[in-house]
């Protein structure tokens, strides 16, 4: 089965959820690629929590599109000499280096270069020690924008151990930033409709093919919990570890779109993986179309039936059945709902799930 790129894929993705489709999709929209209601809701969603006019958040999402691109080839280009990347308050391109070189390097290509003391490779070294201590109920992810790590412990974490990630984060000093958030860290996984099966809830997520057969990529803990669906069965599952899997979609319809639970849909024509402090939305059959900010990348989290490693984690609200959902910017296909903690939300990378399947989204 063939690999994908790991940056934008030009292909079309969709998602799949029962009885919410709509055969018509929502015209064309200001913003190249995005349809009116998505543009609308994150539009709405950005000028709210930036405190910034709606004209201001349109320019944004205009130059985001632009910034991302910048970023996937100076990525590609600077290889470990890149130790971060992420969009600034503005939707620009910014770009950590580790040399003055690498710095011109970046600043020719229309980008910010940032001067930094902790490379990538070490950033990922201080993650996987404290990942060591970890325990359920926490996170830990890598803040470009910060040049450390973060980690982020739940109350439901249990007290001892939870000292114990805090005595081993002390040890990094202000590599590392610890925040203490209310609640769980947890999968989301609920009864009752969309995609059903077992007396469980999940939401559809990505359809593609392989080999003139209709696949939907999802939630490994999804397809890993309920072998037969309403639309047909679960063929495989990776999770803990990832959190995607593979559905067999035997319902003769698959089409390249993500329902917005309006009637109305939004056409996705490439995937790619997600940037710090890129603007996102997400569908799901529980909460619908909502919006955010991707917060961090690179995340793992410890969830009781365990870790959950390279995540994407977005202020844009989820709740349980979301699981599987699509997590997007625009056209663009980026992620599949894992859960929910603290306050944000967790989604495994889409453009790991085809390269793991060798399917081509629809």
């Amino acid at each position: 089965m063939r690999k994908l790129s790991r940056s934008a894929i030009g292909l079309a993705v969709g998602a799949l959820a029962i009885g919410s489709l709509s055969p018509s999709v929502a015209s064309a929209s200001s913003i190249e690629g995005y349809s009116s209601q998505v543009q609308q809701a994150a539009v709405s969603e950005l000028a709210s929590s930036e405190g910034i006019t709606e004209f201001a958040a349109e320019q944004r999402l205009r130059a985001q599109e632009r910034s991302v691109e910048t970023l996937d080839q100076l990525t590609e280009r600077l290889g470990g000499e890149a130790a971060g990347t992420y969009l600034d308050d503005r939707g620009r391109p910014v770009v950590n280096v580790l040399t003055q070189q690498a710095a011109a390097e970046v600043k020719r290509s229309g980008a910010t270069a940032k001067v930094v003391s902790r490379s990538t490779a070490e950033l990922e070294s201080i993650q996987a020690k404290l990942q060591r201590a970890a325990t359920a109920h926490t996170s830990i992810g890598l803040d470009p924008a910060a040049n450390r790590v973060v980690v982020t412990i739940a109350d439901a974490a249990d007290d001892a151990k939870a000292a114990r990630l805090l005595a081993t984060a002390k040890r990094f000093g202000d590599a590392v930033q610890v925040e203490q958030v209310d609640g769980t860290m947890r999968k989301a996984v609920y009864n009752g409709e969309a995609i059903t099966g077992g007396g469980s809830r999940c939401s559809a997520g990505f359809n593609t093919n392989y080999g003139g057969r209709n696949y939907i990529v999802d939630a490994g803990h999804c397809t890993g919990a309920i072998s037969q669906w309403n639309v047909g069965p679960s063929v495989h599952a990776s999770f803990p570890g990832n959190d995607y899997g593979l559905i067999r979609n035997d319902t003769g319809h698959a089409p390249g779109a993500v329902t917005l639970y309006n009637g109305s849909t939004q056409r996705i024509s490439s995937a790619a993986n997600a940037y710090v402090g890129q603007s996102i939305c997400k569908s799901g059959s529980t909460t619908g179309l909502t919006c955010g900010t991707v917060q961090r990348t690179n995340v793992t989290v410890n969830y009781s039936e365990g870790s959950v490693h390279q995540l994407v984690q977005t202020s844009a609200r989820v709740d349980r059945g979301d699981s599987g959902g699509c997590l997007f910017s625009g056209s663009t296909g980026l992620g599949i709902t894992s859960g929910m903690g603290g306050g944000s939300s967790f989604f495994q990378p889409v453009v790991e799930a085809l390269n793991a399947y060798g399917v081509s989204l629809n």
